[in-house]
Parts: structure tokens; C-alpha cells; sequence
């Protein structure tokens, strides 16, 4: 099986499973999380206290104090009638957190436990301990994109579109897919039971899955045939860059004469590699998308000079499972006129959110301060980029291992390498 086929098959629906952050991995890491992702954020800020709004710091104690009055009433109440006694108070605090944040109603604003901010930064870099899974956490239930390849996810026979309904034998109905994400996640060696509910079978299906330690390469290339270069991206982590322009080097001194840049199933990742790998395709000082602010101001962010492959002829890829980051890219390229894109329409998902590390290693707040725009302006939050050449793969596709939308990229690239 080329590597080719092989990322269709570790990704072909959705982002991956990392840990509730980056919009995205079970690995139990997080997928994704917002169905793919968990999207663009900045990069984590140092954990120092955040500085509070003037409004905040000009509210008197006393104030603060009566608008609080029925949290701490609450609190107490709990502390002197619940039933199963003592509470914990740990848990307490992060749920009134995670609360807070919900009912602002934006999907990619969360609080993150310790632990699962751990896990968010791990899998940024490459590497995280969990069942290796794409999934989507965004349904009434977590649903498997697809196992990652050589995954225990993939030895285990879970397969993309497998819903999950229960976690070592407890119910998941109406619980939040981030909170399911962190039932699968653990340490390697370790064991979880998923009961899934699979199309065409009538019965729920268990499996027994030891977790382990998940590596996934931010950027992997190969030769085609007909000099035809293939680069998958499937991050954009601390590694993407070094990694992309180590691809993009070696293709080219083995005479790639066109690129096929695959973002399928590429869940986004840090804004600056973002631009970064924007900038090895594009020419100095061009507009590789608009931050919106909810204030008003707006920041230009541009490429930058150095780029390896700004002259040589690429396709795109798309799907359903690219998101944030990858459509950060893909809009800009598509805008300037750089490249055509070939797939199904992306993911939707165009805000950007910082991740705020809380003091004494309490864990850290992700929240959504902007919204992007491509070069031409558009928003594709909850709308997504409509590729230039629709191209479906099909399940049949899939079964047969056939990938109709890189041999379209292909046919592409050499009709222009051709000058046809």
C-alpha cells in the first residue's frame, strides 16, 4: 500500500484525535476537537496571571462581591447538603470554570484541566499517548473519523464511522464530546473498552484497546511517478515547518517538477506555522489572511520571504477534515491565484483562539479573540472553501483503495507542466 493511500486511510473524514484543544485527538490526546479542530490558536502564552480588563479592575470589592454572592451561596449549599460528602473542591472549581466559558455559546472557547493542556502541547509536537484515532467530537456522540495507521486503534478493528456509546461500560448518551475525548485518553499500556454502534450491524460492538504512545509526523513526502512530488501535511505543529521545507528540498533534488500539497484531514494548528508554510508556496509581503478582532481592529498577517517552492507548479487537497490552519492556507492560495484546489468543501471553521495557561499549573483557558478572513475578505466559518475541482471519494473508492482526488491533482499538475 503506498504512503499515499495510507493517509487517506488514517484520516479520511476528519481531524485527529488528540486532545480537546486543537480542535482536535483521541490517541486520546485530543482530536481536533471541533470535529477537526480544535483549529487555529496562537501559540500558549507564558503562565503568568493574565493582566485584568480596566472594567475588571475598576469594579470595587464591593461590587465584585455582590455579583458573586449567589456563586458562593451555591457553593455553600453543596458544601453543607449533597449527599456524598466530602466534595471536591478541585473539581468544584473547574466545572464553575468550564461553565463560565460555556455559556459565552462559542464551541472552541473551553477551560483545560492540567492534564488535558499536557496532552494539547504534546500532540502539538508530534507525539501523545492514546488509542490513535481521527475523530469528531462535535455530534450527540464522539464518532471515528478513521484509525490512525499502525495505530491500536486500527489493530483493535475500529473503523470510520464507528460511534461511540459507552466507555468502559458507562453510557455516553449526552455527554459533551470533550469530556468523552478525556474518558479515552491515559497512559500508555493502559487499557479502554469502547462500545460502538457500527452501519449494518444490529448489535453494539466492544473493544478492548490498549492505549500507547501515538507519533504523527507533522509533514511526510514521496515520489510520484511522472516526477510528481506528494507532501501530506497533517499538522501545523512546532515540527510542520522543519519538516515541510526538509520535503520540499529533498523532492526537488529528485526532480519533482510539480507538488501535490495534501491538507486531507489536516486539523489546523498554530497560526504562525500557518503562515509560515504559506510562505514556502507564496511570493514576500502577500496577504495570507485578515484577523478581526471583537473590538474592531484587525491585524494584516503576511508572508515572509525564503520560501522554497513559490515557483514551482502545486495542487491542493481538501476534504471535510481539513480545517482552521490547513483553510487558512488553502484560502490564501486559492485567492492569489496560486493553485487550484481539488477535493470536497473544507471543514468551516475561521476563528482563532489563544490558549492561556492558568497560574500554579491549574490548567489553561482556550478563547476564541478573533475571527480570519482569506486575502479576497471571505469567511469560511461554518461554510468552509469550495475547492476548484469538486472530486469525491467515495467508500467504494475507499474499499478499493483508490484515491480519485490525488489522481486528479496529478492529471492536473502534468497538463500544466505540460503547458496544455
Amino acid at each position: 500500500m503506498n504512503k499515499a493511500f495510507r493517509h487517506i486511510l488514517t484520516g479520511i473524514f476528519a481531524g485527529v484525535l488528540l486532545i480537546s484543544v486543537f480542535g482536535g485527538g483521541f490517541a486520546a490526546g485530543y482530536l481536533v476537537k471541533d470535529a477537526v479542530p480544535a483549529g487555529i490558536f496562537s501559540p500558549p502564552a507564558p503562565p503568568l496571571a493574565p493582566t485584568p480588563s480596566a472594567e475588571t479592575a475598576a469594579a470595587t470589592p464591593d461590587e465584585l462581591d455582590s455579583l458573586f454572592i449567589p456563586f458562593w451561596e451555591s457553593w455553600q449549599i453543596v458544601h453543607d447538603n449533597y449527599v456524598d460528602q466530602p466534595v471536591d473542591d478541585m473539581k468544584l472549581m473547574q466545572g464553575a470554570i468550564s461553565g463560565m466559558l460555556a455559556s459565552l455559546g462559542d464551541q472552541h472557547t473551553s477551560y483545560m484541566t492540567p492534564h488535558e493542556y499536557t496532552q494539547a502541547n504534546s500532540s502539538m509536537g508530534g507525539s501523545y499517548e492514546g488509542i490513535g484515532a481521527w475523530v469528531d467530537s462535535t455530534g450527540d456522540y464522539l464518532t471515528i473519523v478513521s484509525p490512525m495507521s499502525g495505530s491500536p486503534a486500527e489493530a483493535a478493528g475500529l473503523k470510520a464511522g464507528d460511534i461511540v456509546i459507552a466507555i468502559d461500560g458507562e453510557d455516553m448518551t449526552g455527554i459533551d464530546g470533550d469530556l468523552v475525548i478525556l474518558k479515552v485518553l491515559g497512559e500508555a499500556g493502559t487499557k479502554v473498552e469502547l462500545t460502538i454502534i457500527r452501519e449494518g450491524v444490529s448489535e453494539p460492538l466492544k473493544f478492548e484497546i490498549t492505549r500507547g504512545q501515538i507519533v504523527l509526523p507533522s509533514a511526510e513526502s514521496e515520489m510520484l511517478e511522472n516526477n510528481i512530488g506528494h507532501i501530506q501535511i497533517n499538522t501545523f505543529g512546532g515540527n510542520t515547518v522543519t519538516e515541510l521545507r526538509a520535503g520540499i528540498t529533498e523532492l526537488l533534488d529528485e526532480g519533482a517538477e510539480g507538488l501535490v500539497i495534501d491538507f486531507r484531514n489536516n486539523g489546523g494548528g498554530y497560526l504562525t506555522t500557518a503562515i509560515q508554510v504559506a510562505s514556502e508556496f507564496l511570493e514576500e509581503d502577500q496577504v495570507v489572511l485578515y484577523e478581526d478582532y471583537g473590538d474592531g481592529t484587525r491585524d494584516t498577517h503576511l508572508t515572509v520571504d525564503g520560501g522554497l517552492a513559490t515557483d514551482v507548479p502545486i495542487i491542493l487537497l481538501i476534504n471535510e477534515g481539513s480545517a482552521s490552519a490547513s483553510e487558512v492556507v488553502a484560502g490564501a492560495i486559492q485567492d492569489l491565484g496560486r493553485a487550484q484546489l481539488v477535493g470536497i468543501t473544507s471543514f468551516g471553521k475561521g476563528s482563532v483562539q489563544n490558549w492561556i495557561p492558568l497560574n500554579n499549573e491549574q490548567g489553561a483557558v482556550r478563547v476564541t479573540i478573533a475571527k480570519w478572513l482569506t486575502p479576497n475578505e471571505r469567511t469560511i466559518h461554518e461554510v468552509g472553501l469550495d475547492p476548484d475541482v469538486i472530486v469525491e471519494l467515495t467508500e467504494e473508492d475507499f474499499k478499493a483503495e483508490l484515491d480519485p482526488q490525488l489522481d486528479k491533482a496529478i492529471e492536473l499538475l502534468l497538463k500544466e507542466i505540460s503547458g496544455q
